[in-house]
């Protein structure tokens, strides 16, 4: 890897981390430098960052990866915002809170983030790990229903409808990016926040659909140990793929 491409790759996380360190949840900046997980992934926990600036970073640690560039995982919560996927209609936002609304390139249908919800991104080389999109859907979603059930919830998948449900009612979306084999975006799950916004939705393009959240469900976790857990969940399934 060149010298040039190496400072490229690394850029963008350093002026996310940056952003992170000012914003970043609890103020535990120490967490940013990030750990190595299975499957050899580098976990970064970035806090409360903005939406669209993390968007941003990912593109360019996307476009400036190389062979040798390591996969990573990005644990953060962001302020609220609506982000509407490649698929989404803005018809599907109902009301106006004020709340920011972001024409995302990531696929799927409009969706709610907010304090208290976690989000991981996959940052992943599909090539290199002879991994399918459709893989990647469900090794996410297994994650998250393996969190779950670890606490004693059944929870499911619903064909045609990315993400995971506990009682038809939706506790995780996703949606993702690939450009040039390489993944972007990921999953968010509701953790310990706020509803309310996503009644201002028809989330992911259902209208009515209900959702939930793990605390709702019993659950005592926090947002920063749920996303140690869900990105180390993820990880397993990554490597058994």
């Amino acid at each position: 890897m060149s010298d040039e491409k190496r400072r490229l790759a690394s850029r963008s996380v350093v002026a996310l981390d940056a952003v992170a360190m000012d914003e970043c949840v609890g103020g535990e900046a120490d967490a940013l430098p990030g750990r190595m997980a299975k499957a050899g992934l580098l976990v970064r926990n970035l806090g409360r960052v903005e939406y669209l600036q993390t968007w941003q970073a990912m593109i360019d640690f996307t476009a400036a990866r190389s062979e040798q560039t390591a996969d990573e995982l990005w644990c953060c919560e962001h302020p609220p915002v609506f982000t509407l996927g490649q698929a989404g209609r803005a018809e599907h936002l109902l009301t106006d809170l004020g709340i920011p609304l972001v024409n995302s390139d990531r696929g799927g249908q409009i969706t709610y983030h907010g304090p208290g919800q976690v989000v991981i991104y996959a940052l992943l080389d599909l090539g290199r790990r002879q991994l399918k999109v459709r893989q990647l859907v469900s090794a996410i979603e297994q994650a998250v229903i393996d969190l779950l059930a670890a606490h004693g919830v059944l929870a499911e998948r619903h064909a045609g409808a990315p993400g995971v449900y506990v009682a038809a009612a939706k506790v995780a979306a996703l949606g993702l990016r690939v450009r040039r084999g390489h993944s972007y975006h990921g999953v968010s799950l509701n953790v310990d926040m706020d509803l309310s916004p996503f009644a201002a939705i028809n989330p992911c393009g259902y209208p009515g659909l209900a959702v939930t959240q793990t605390r709702d469900l019993g659950i005592s976790l926090t947002p920063s140990q749920a996303a140690t857990v869900l990105a180390d969940h993820l990880a397993v399934q990554l490597e058994r793929r």
